[in-house]
């Protein structure tokens, strides 16, 4: 992996395209001291480089209709350790989960899942998470309350 070099202004640009929803590079450029096209250039170039990888549209979930997150606490059988990549593969097709990490410790893996209510997670759990081959145990917790929530890094 290449060492890749982000100075100062980079760092104030990630800044911009990620607290300010669709800044343009001229707007940023005046905001930091930088011509429209010198702004461009490091934003392309750090798409280049892969440290940008798409500038998403964030949706207000519960305005679209899916109230209830949920945090699910996934355990493999022993057999099923083998096919963690599977398991992950597998369940990355399911578009109500939203995040999937592998741990260490006590767990497998963590999934964000969002669905419409707690019936239709109920559904989803036992249509198509539980059936997944090699699981052990599920543990599921509703979030009662989103306090925060962001996708932006804390670039400083």
């Amino acid at each position: 992996m290449q060492d890749i070099h982000i100075d100062q202004i980079d760092r104030k640009i990630l800044d911009l395209l990620q607290t300010e929803t669709g800044i343009t590079a001229s707007a940023i450029g005046e905001k930091i001291g930088l011509s429209q096209s010198a702004c461009w250039r490091r934003i392309q170039s750090m798409r280049d480089e892969g440290i940008i990888k798409d500038q998403p549209v964030i949706l207000d979930r519960e305005k679209v209709g899916l109230n209830t997150m949920v945090f699910a606490h996934v355990k493999l059988t022993s057999h099923g350790r083998s096919n963690v990549a599977k398991f992950a593969e597998t369940v990355s097709q399911y578009p109500e989960v939203l995040d999937c990490y592998v741990l260490l410790g006590t767990v497998d893996f963590l999934l964000r899942i969002v669905t419409e209510d707690i019936k239709s997670y109920e559904q989803f759990f036992f249509e198509s998470l539980s059936q997944l081959p090699g699981i052990q145990e599920v543990n599921s917790s509703m979030v009662m309350t989103d306090f925060k929530h962001s996708t932006a890094l804390p670039i400083r």
